[in-house]
């Protein structure tokens, strides 16, 4: 067997795995970089040349969730060779692609986006996927994007658990030690994890719950009558936090655009009838020319999610006349870096949106898992050759989790060969001047 980490050992995103046998080759995320704050794309990936060089003699590839830093050059591979996602996340990342279909001259790249996406296999939990001698086998985890998986690999009679991006502090997050307990241990002992390492930078932080995010959005929807929410569109569970806590003043509406609409309409129509708390059946499609709608927000007040573009400008716009500002808020609830103006993260067009409102609450926590669920994570899974941590800036940091101290000694950063089986590790590549 070999494990191809081609990137993610040293940053954050553009994650892409390899594992092959001499029989077939599979890909797991094909991920690309993330964009700087002026929303710029350093990837010497993101062309159709470089990915037909990369997926070339892969049999098929496989994506954890619909993030753009895993599945974003997606549309650059070749129709002959397969690509597997959730069939949730399918149906986001189609709605998603037909929302950007509708900027101006994206019209033929949306096109060919959304022609690959429709082709996608759908992923079912627990089924195998056999790809010549490798079995696939996806298991549920909560993350920031609903229907995200993890993947135990066997080939070769080795065992890979290639976690994605998980996080133990959601609402779906109970299900993540009993499924590794219960589902993939019993079929064997893993040899090599490959985890994600986000929050690696932050050992020892305590991580606010989903559940007490929603009890705190509660108290602030409560404090002011008009209430904009800035979060991602498609974070199931952090929509579900703001939605809950507006319900509970029954009389305020919960107003957001059509795309966002249409996002909750999947999640509705699947998460939903699993449970009430992913319902998302009482929102109001906003139309400043719906005059109704209007004066129920003047009167009652709302919560609104919006975005940092400009047709959420104009709605505020719209609104601003009807709005006491000493009873209007923002809540942020996004990375803090994104606004923080003297950062290198910082995203010009959000600090310009954020600083339209009078009042800012900022309300985040995280879609990755913290240090004490990384560290849960390793203990449990016990791999008996490595553990390899992606999606991290700071992977050597691993040696410094509450894990047992063999697992500490067989954390793989470079390349190395380990009982017939090739690890390599690619680093980023660093210009000599």
């Amino acid at each position: 067997m070999k494990i191809i980490i081609h990137r993610g050992i040293d940053q954050i995103g553009g994650c892409i795995t390899e594992i092959a046998t001499d029989k077939a080759r599979i890909l797991i995320d094909l991920g690309q970089n993330l964009p700087d704050g002026e929303g710029i794309v350093d990837d010497d990936l993101a062309s159709r040349e470089a990915i037909e060089k990369i997926t070339q003699g892969i049999d098929a590839i496989f994506y954890t969730h619909y993030h753009g830093d895993h599945l974003g050059l997606f549309h650059y591979v070749p129709d002959n060779t397969p690509q597997y996602i959730g069939k949730v996340a399918k149906q986001v990342a189609l709605c998603k692609h037909q929302q950007l279909s509708y900027i101006k001259g994206r019209e033929d790249l949306s096109m060919e986006e959304i022609s690959k996406l429709e082709k996608m296999g759908n992923l079912i939990p627990e089924q195998i996927v056999n790809i010549g001698d490798i079995k696939v086998i996806p298991y549920f985890v909560s993350h920031s994007a609903y229907d995200a998986y993890m993947f135990l690999i066997e080939a070769n009679g080795k065992k890979v658990l290639h976690t994605g991006d998980f996080r133990g502090h959601g609402y779906l997050s109970k299900g993540l030690l009993p499924t590794i307990e219960k589902l993939i241990l019993p079929r064997g002992g893993v040899d090599f994890l490959i985890t994600e390492g986000t929050m690696l930078s932050r050992l020892g932080e305590r991580v606010m719950s989903e559940n007490e995010l929603k009890r705190e959005a509660g108290e602030i929807i409560k404090r002011y009558k008009n209430v904009f929410v800035m979060c991602s569109s498609t974070d199931m569970e952090r929509l579900a936090s703001f939605y809950a806590a507006n319900k509970h003043l029954k009389y305020r509406p919960l107003v957001c655009d059509r795309f966002q609409k249409n996002i909750f309409e999947i999640f509705t129509k699947s998460a939903g009838n699993h449970t009430s708390l992913f319902r998302f059946d009482k929102a109001y499609d906003f139309n400043p020319t719906n005059t109704k709608l209007m004066d129920w927000m003047e009167d009652k007040g709302f919560c609104m999610f919006v975005r940092a573009t400009d047709k959420f400008k104009d709605y505020y716009q719209a609104l601003i006349s009807r709005l006491d500002p000493n009873d209007t808020v923002l809540i942020y609830s996004m990375w803090k870096e994104y606004i923080n103006d003297s950062g290198k993260h910082a995203i010009p067009r959000y600090i310009d949106f954020v600083s339209m409102f009078p009042y800012i609450e900022k309300l985040h926590t995280s879609g990755h898992a913290s240090t004490e669920s990384l560290a849960e994570v390793c203990n449990l899974v016990n791999p008996a050759l490595g553990i390899i941590p992606i999606h991290s800036e700071y992977s050597a940091n691993y040696v410094n989790l509450p894990i047992k101290e063999r697992l500490q000694r067989i954390i793989l950063t470079s390349s190395c060969n380990i009982d017939d089986v090739s690890v390599e590790i690619n680093q980023k590549k660093v210009t000599i001047k």
